[in-house]
């Protein structure tokens, strides 16, 4: 059933589910060719990616799952939520699926969740494609121990369970141009939390940007394995959450990877400069496959 706020003319894609142990996951899946497969971040979902899969499904097949928490997917309040619940539901989608060697896109926490399964099946994983997103703990220079301790207590669960915070207020925060962030595209971003127990996933993720630092060190000890894919980083400059520093480092790990830099753009640069993106993962999907 489709919910009263969800604006089909904006997203006008068929609903697929996947049943899994956190309940219903939901998914697109658009034309047919070589596949790509799109995962998003927090406060998100395949909305994120509307635009892409509308212009690319007449020449590949794309797939973009909501993580359960998000979307139009299962919200169960007593789930994992965890980096890794998240990545074995991914993994069971692409067997479900039978997705061959693919291009994998990526934003903000969905990078974690998508760049494990990279890790752990080169051999499916044709090309990456990144938006402002990371893989390493966040210790050092990227710890953020303050918003661990805010998130992971009493006042992180007020701001997002009860107060939607994520959705409501840190999403337009993030924009390098609000303008660009319309009351009706807010509301896409808005629909899917409307009750307290709707919100667990946001906050789950939250706390993963400290809570799951020993599982991004496993990941981070892998890094040398990506280097041989061709990849594409498209980064918003403007981003105050993974700006030109995450870049920078993802520079050092994908040497090779072509770059697109957009210094107007925040962190959603699907949204902000859709054309731009476009036509760098066109360039991407160019490329003979890793």
């Amino acid at each position: 059933m489709t919910p009263s706020w969800l604006d089909r003319e904006a997203y006008p894609f068929a609903s697929h589910f996947l049943e899994l142990d956190g309940g219903a996951m939901h998914y697109v899946d658009e034309g047919a060719g070589e596949p790509i497969l799109f995962v998003h971040g927090t406060p998100t979902w395949s909305f994120l990616y509307r635009h892409l899969i509308g212009a690319l499904r007449a020449e590949h097949r794309c797939v973009a799952p909501d993580h359960i928490g998000f979307g139009l997917s299962a919200k169960p309040p007593g789930w994992g939520y965890g980096f890794a619940d998240h990545a074995r539901n991914l993994a069971a989608l692409i067997d479900r699926l039978g997705l061959g060697p693919l291009t994998l896109v990526a934003h903000d926490l969905g990078g974690p969740i998508a760049l494990s399964y990279a890790l752990d099946n080169p051999g499916r994983v044709a090309r990456l494609a990144l938006f402002n997103t990371f893989m390493w703990p966040m210790e050092g220079e990227f710890a953020v121990p303050t918003v661990g301790r805010l998130f992971g207590g009493p006042v992180g669960r007020l701001l997002y369970l009860r107060l939607n915070a994520s959705a409501r207020s840190l999403l337009p925060m993030v924009y390098g141009d609000r303008a660009k962030l319309t009351p009706a595209i807010h509301s896409q971003y808005l629909g899917p939390f409307p009750r307290p127990d709707d919100r667990h996933g946001m906050f789950a993720f939250a706390r993963q940007v400290a809570a799951g630092s020993t599982w991004c060190a496993g990941l981070w000890a892998r890094r040398a394995a990506l280097a041989g894919l061709p990849a594409q980083l498209i980064w918003g400059l403007k981003d105050p959450a993974f700006g030109p520093r995450y870049l920078a480092r993802w520079r050092e790990v994908l040497p090779q990877a072509q770059v697109l830099e957009l210094p107007a753009v925040g962190h959603f640069p699907q949204e902000e400069a859709p054309e731009e993106s476009l036509r760098a993962l066109r360039g991407l999907l160019a490329a003979a496959p890793g």
